[in-house]
């Protein structure tokens, strides 16, 4: 079989937690937490980048005792494409939209190169920085004698 005519077998279909890709071998299906995780750890090695922050109902979710592991990412396929929305915090300092612009990139090329999915936006909310730790007045004046 030719290349081309593989290429034209090949189907994608969206289902509602997961992206299935359908050849002649069989069916490749990523969920999305899968995508999620690859967004994460991608977000989380950009220098600035603190934390990613959960929604209302993630927190919610943690006083029950679940933790979700996609907590600030939502996933979605549109059209093939994933969509993804991160929440995150930030330490204090940085150059917000540079920090912003580096986690849109390693995410998409994460994703990417991970999945063979191409990735159609990086929606980057900030959602909060993180202050230094301050050091309290009497540890200092301890610390001075």
């Amino acid at each position: 079989m030719s290349e081309n005519n593989a290429k034209e077998e090949e189907k994608t279909l969206n289902v509602d937690e997961h992206a299935e890709e359908a050849t002649e071998l069989g069916a490749v299906q990523i969920h999305n937490n899968v995508i999620s995780s690859i967004a994460r750890l991608a977000a989380l090695k950009v220098p600035g980048v603190a934390e990613l922050s959960g929604s209302f109902v993630d927190g919610l979710a943690g006083m029950i005792g679940k933790k979700p592991m996609d907590s600030g990412i939502r996933v979605e396929l549109v059209d093939n494409a994933v969509v993804l929305d991160l929440h995150v915090v930030l330490e204090f300092g940085v150059r917000i939209p540079h920090v912003a612009w580096q986690i849109q990139s390693e995410v998409r090329q994460a994703v990417e190169q991970m999945t063979g999915k191409s990735v159609r936006h990086v929606n980057v909310v900030v959602q909060g920085l993180r202050f230094p730790e301050e050091k309290s007045e009497k540890t200092q004046e301890g610390e001075s004698i």
